[in-house]
C-alpha cells in the first residue's frame, strides 16, 4: 500500500512486463499510475494525484474525498433482523454495534 494526501493505492507487479502499476483505491474515481522501479513509481502516484487534484480545480469541481465515513450495506431481511436484535440486546445502537463488529474483525485480520 502506498499513501499520499490520504489517497491510499495498492500496488501490484507484473512479472511478464517488469512494471510496477498501481491504482488508487479509496476514491471512486479512477487514478491509476505505473513505473519500473520503486522511485519511478512513487513519483507517479504522487504525480497522479497532483495532476487529479489540478484537473478538479480547472473543471470547479471538488475532488472525491477518500471515505466519507459512511456507506450503504445490504444484508438479508433475517440478518438484519437479527443485527438489530443483538445490537439492542447490547445497549447499542445497529450502527455502533456493526462499527465494533468491523473494529473487531480488522483486529483479527491483523493479528
Amino acid at each position: 500500500m502506498m499513501t499520499y494526501e490520504n489517497y491510499i493505492a495498492h500496488v501490484e507487479f507484473d512479472d511478464e512486463a517488469e512494471i510496477f502499476h498501481g491504482e488508487v483505491i479509496n476514491t471512486r474515481d479512477v487514478i491509476t499510475f505505473q513505473g519500473k522501479s520503486v522511485k519511478e513509481l512513487k513519483k507517479a502516484f504522487i504525480d497522479s494525484i497532483e495532476d487529479y487534484l489540478q484537473f478538479c480545480a480547472e473543471r470547479g469541481e471538488d475532488p472525491d474525498k477518500p471515505f466519507s465515513g459512511k456507506f450503504n450495506l445490504r444484508l438479508d431481511p433475517e440478518l438484519h433482523r437479527e443485527a438489530v436484535i443483538a445490537a439492542k440486546e447490547d445497549g447499542l445502537s445497529l450502527n455502533q454495534w456493526v462499527a465494533e463488529a468491523i473494529t473487531h474483525m480488522l483486529h483479527e485480520k491483523h493479528m
